[in-house]
């Protein structure tokens, strides 16, 4: 099994993140932010991640902290746990509808860090969740975990179906892109021989 255990500790946040690539889809998530929950539990739901997250915020100040804090540790569990990456699909791409909304999401785990986001949702917040946070959680992630990202909005107007189709999106992505090929499951999927 291909798992990772994230302690992250700040004077920000303190965050318990774990993580089973090769799970079920289920998940405990207690973030202190009512929106995320429903994101981070989607997207374990959607890419059969088994995940597991707390995190003890500065939610008075805002959601900022929390919200990018936990992409650096998921980001960081999933590098953890494809190690070499020996195995690997790489590359996973879908194009999602979500009612009104179609998300593009394209991924490759080449060991370098890009994120392109353009999925900007049309109002400042859903709920008490500022909607630019969307971007800060998948531009920590990308850091952490080393991967190209291409995140894209083909059409939406509803602001919560922007933003649950991109994190459905890339969850079915970057399931592809880490599940193993059984044709070359020994080999690193790179003509460097590393990624």
């Amino acid at each position: 099994m291909r798992e990772a255990f994230i302690k992250r500790t700040t004077a920000e946040t303190d965050i318990d993140l774990k993580l089973n690539i090769d799970g079920t889809g289920k998940s405990e998530i207690n973030s202190g932010c009512g929106f995320l929950d429903h994101m981070l539990t989607l997207f374990a739901s959607h890419g059969r991640f088994d995940l597991s997250v707390t995190c003890k915020g500065d939610t008075y100040v805002d959601y900022h902290h929390t919200v990018e804090d936990i992409g650096i540790a998921l980001g960081k569990a999933f590098d953890d746990a494809l190690g070499e990456k020996r195995g690997i699909v790489r590359f996973g791409d879908i194009i999602l509808p979500m009612d009104e909304t179609l998300i593009l999401s394209s991924v490759d785990f080449s060991g370098r860090a890009f994120l392109g986001y353009f999925a900007d949702a049309p109002t400042e917040k859903v709920g008490d969740f500022d909607t630019e946070l969307s971007e800060e959680f998948w531009n920590a992630f990308v850091r952490e975990s080393k991967c190209s990202l291409h995140i894209r909005k083909i059409t939406g107007k509803n602001s919560h179906h922007i933003i649950e189709g991109v994190f459905k999106a890339t969850a079915r992505a970057l399931s592809k892109a880490v599940a193993i090929n059984d044709r070359f499951k020994d080999e690193i999927p790179s003509t460097k021989g590393v990624l």
